[in-house]
């Protein structure tokens, strides 16, 4: 993990994203709220920070105000969804279309 960055995320309602800079270098997690539930469509992360854990920091914490929110996730980002699938605590969030919905 970023022990030794401790980045601070920054929780954007307007632009709907998460953000955290570290070292001059902005990571970003977006979304685009629906109703009842967030599509979670982007996460990126400088080349020069991956493998530190910051995807996960922003993932998470987007993911703790869904649950907060009492919104459902639908995983559109492809590293959302692994993180999803790497932490079962969280699949509880996951958005599930009813008929209703079609």
């Amino acid at each position: 993990m970023v022990a030794s960055l401790a980045p601070s995320i920054q929780h954007d309602t307007q632009r709907q994203r998460f953000t955290a800079e570290v070292a001059g270098l902005t990571c970003i997690a977006t979304y685009q709220r629906r109703g009842h539930h967030i599509v979670m469509d982007h996460t990126g992360v400088p080349a020069e920070l991956q493998g530190q854990g910051l995807a996960a920091l922003l993932v998470q914490a987007a993911l703790d105000w869904a649950r907060q929110e009492g919104l459902k996730v639908v995983p559109q980002c492809s590293y959302v969804a692994v993180y999803m699938r790497r932490h079962p605590e969280t699949l509880d969030l996951l958005y599930r279309a009813t008929p209703a919905d079609q």
